[in-house]
């Protein structure tokens, strides 16, 4: 972290020499090292919660000295300098914030050798006591003006559908994926009335409010303060059914007031980063931040372009930590896209965050989304969701509708942690460019789009085709086809087989899907081989079977090798003809075979005949009308020998039936 320290060094030095004429009053102090800690690597239960210490263990994360506490005896002596108030303690960097105008406590911390450096981070704040900002605009619903949904939705989202829905978010939530046994950390302003908001009200009664914390105040409330932060969360976490259902409404939460709405200083960024470590060690999974900085009260502070690179403010290196220790960082592009600076805020421009533009419902970019790319040329935003005409809460808890990349960042927030809860074995950057991958321009990213709208059921696609297997093997002119993936039962699954000479697949089997959840699965189907050479598989994942959002993808491919024995062995035997079908004469003594079908239903049929080298000689269509029907096959074209007769019906394999011409 010393390149880290490097940065808030140069940043501090630069902080004093422009505000000569201005009362310091925060400071940031650096120590040395952690050499006197009472604190074990070994040992992190004492410092680290057993959700956080899981994290990393699943991820392979190693714990090391950024995990460690600060020295808590040089916290004291800092404390007993003089007149000082301890505002903070930061692991990630080794450094404690204070507060203090004594001049003679900051010479004596400037003396102590554990201490490597101090910097002003903020001046006095001339603001006292409690004050409550005026809240963002938001506009009323009117219940007419509400989305309707069909009752067949597992959640009834009411004003909240397009937001939800225009990412088949949907299908998230039909599948189980609601955000259950999920943390979300919330980042902002404040969290004004959400212990009396009553779309709030399933969060309080099942006590799914986990935490709060003022790290502006230093105290615990964030009830009184800024309704910002509470419009944020309502967009994940309303549950009122029929009214506004939020995107992730049955996640826990964290509510952590790291911006004063009053100011804007530096002081604010390191706010985000205790933050961001609070949730860390509370073994938070996603953190939602709607703040961004690039402009302060004195311009001396302010960012540049060319600081957007995610690598020189203090808020984006701290993100690009949290995204480190395993947490999904999701945060605003900002709201300049419309205003001279035009370009994303920190920390979206950290390279390990998920940075999120707005839209409107028809997927029109919002004009005053941020643009990207950061200056060293990453694209951003990564992704976007609805933004312009959100819905979100008002202060009296009823729907209603504001603007701005604040709300649809924890839009996005809510629904990829849904998505992380069916695929907790993939890392937080897994779950980033998934989303990525997903999106409508991913193949042409632009510059306030990003990789644009994720979709929600591609993006369950694409992950249990990566994280599926399959392997397939021949016993005696056998094939054993054996698969691995996630699913519930409300899917299935195609095998589609491809013998040698066919140009495509066909359909040899349909599967459902086994899941009473999602969850991993295990499959194996036989096919009894009548040809020779190489028969290859497919297995195609249909994850939503329905008519009008039907969506299947091929999970994994297999091939088995079939010897010339295996285009006689089934081809006399009983068991390896089907009865749905009668075929006479058999042998063939003349040039034509009967196909007798046994079903009364009628159908569209494809027939092929394959010789014993498994090449397809002779094909054609079939519409069978209703009842026991008989199909003539001319046969004059063939020379003797052993055939199949393969038989599709409206594409998926029907039967296989052998035969002899002689």
């Amino acid at each position: 972290m010393n390149y880290l320290r490097l940065y808030f060094t140069l940043f501090g030095l630069l902080l004093l020499a422009v505000s000569s004429k201005s009362q310091q009053s925060k400071y940031i102090v650096y120590f040395n090292n952690k050499s006197e800690t009472g604190y074990s690597l070994a040992q992190p239960s004492a410092y680290l919660s057993a959700r956080a210490i899981e994290r990393r263990t699943r991820y392979n994360i190693v714990i090391d000295s950024t995990d460690l506490p600060v020295v808590e005896k040089y916290v004291d002596s800092i404390r007993a300098a003089g007149a000082v108030t301890i505002l903070g303690r930061l692991r990630w960097i080794n450094a404690v914030m204070i507060q203090t105008t004594d001049v003679a406590a900051l010479n004596k911390i400037n003396s102590f050798p554990f201490v490597k450096s101090k910097d002003s981070i903020a001046l006095r704040s001339a603001f006292n006591g409690r004050m409550v900002k005026n809240n963002p605009v938001v506009t009323l619903l009117p219940v007419a003006q509400r989305p309707q949904q069909p009752a067949a939705d597992v959640l009834q989202y009411g004003a909240s559908a397009t937001q939800v829905k225009m990412h088949n978010g949907d299908f998230l939530h039909n599948i189980g994926a609601t955000g259950r046994n999920m943390y979300m950390a919330f980042l902002d302003g404040g969290f004004f009335g959400y212990l009396t908001n009553p779309l709030f009200d399933s969060v309080r009664l099942q006590n799914r409010f986990l935490a709060t914390k003022d790290f502006v105040l230093n105290e615990v409330s964030v009830n009184e303060d800024n309704a910002h932060g509470m419009q944020c969360l309502s967009t994940v976490a309303a549950n009122k059914p029929g009214t506004f259902t939020g995107s992730a409404p049955h996640a826990s939460f964290f509510l952590l007031r790291t911006e004063d709405v009053f100011t804007e200083q530096p002081i604010e960024e390191f706010n985000w980063a205790l933050g961001a470590e609070y949730a860390d060690s509370a073994g938070v999974d996603v953190i939602s931040s709607s703040v961004g900085y690039t402009k302060f009260d004195n311009p001396a502070y302010d960012h540049t372009y060319a600081q957007m690179n995610g690598n020189s403010t203090t808020v984006s290196k701290h993100a690009d930590m949290a995204a480190k220790k395993g947490m999904l960082v999701v945060n605003s592009n900002g709201n300049e896209g419309d205003k001279t600076w035009k370009y994303l805020v920190a920390p979206a421009d950290a390279d390990s965050v998920l940075a999120v533009g707005a839209v409107n419902s028809s997927n029109v970019i919002a004009a005053f989304s941020s643009f990207g790319p950061t200056s060293d040329g990453q694209v951003k935003a990564d992704v976007v969701s609805l933004g312009q005409g959100a819905t979100v809460s008002t202060t009296s808890g009823t729907p209603g509708t504001s603007n701005g990349t604040s709300f649809s960042a924890p839009n996005m927030a809510g629904l990829a942690t849904c998505l992380w809860q069916l695929f907790p074995e993939v890392n937080n950057q897994k779950i980033i460019t998934t989303l990525h991958k997903s999106s409508d321009k991913y193949t042409s990213p632009q510059p306030q789009y990003g990789y644009g709208l994720p979709d929600m059921k591609t993006a369950v696609g694409l992950l249990v085709a990566e994280l599926s297997t399959a392997t397939s093997s021949v016993t005696n002119c056998t094939a054993t086809i054996q698969w691995n993936s996630k699913d519930i039962a409300s899917m299935q699954y195609k095998l589609e087989r491809k013998l040698p000479g066919e140009t495509g697949y066909s359909v040899l089997q349909t599967i459902a899907a086994k899941g009473t959840v999602f969850s991993a699965q295990q499959y194996s189907v036989n096919d009894a081989l009548q040809v020779s050479g190489i028969i290859q598989y497919r297995i195609v994942q249909v994850i939503d079977t329905n008519t009008v959002g039907y969506r299947a993808y091929a999970i994994d491919s297999v091939s088995v090798t079939a010897g010339s024995s295996c285009a006689t062995t089934n081809i006399n035997d009983p068991a390896g003809n089907n009865e749905k079908i009668k075929l006479f004469p058999n042998p063939v003594t003349t040039d034509k075979l009967f196909v007798q079908f046994k079903e009364q239903g009628n159908g569209s049929f494809q027939l092929q005949l394959v010789n014993a080298q498994g090449r397809i000689v002779q094909q054609e269509l079939y519409n069978k009308p209703t009842g026991t029907a008989t199909k003539e096959i001319r046969l004059n074209a063939l020379p003797a020998g052993k055939y199949l007769l393969v038989v599709y019906k409206n594409g998926e394999h029907y039967s296989t039936n052998g035969f002899i011409k002689q």
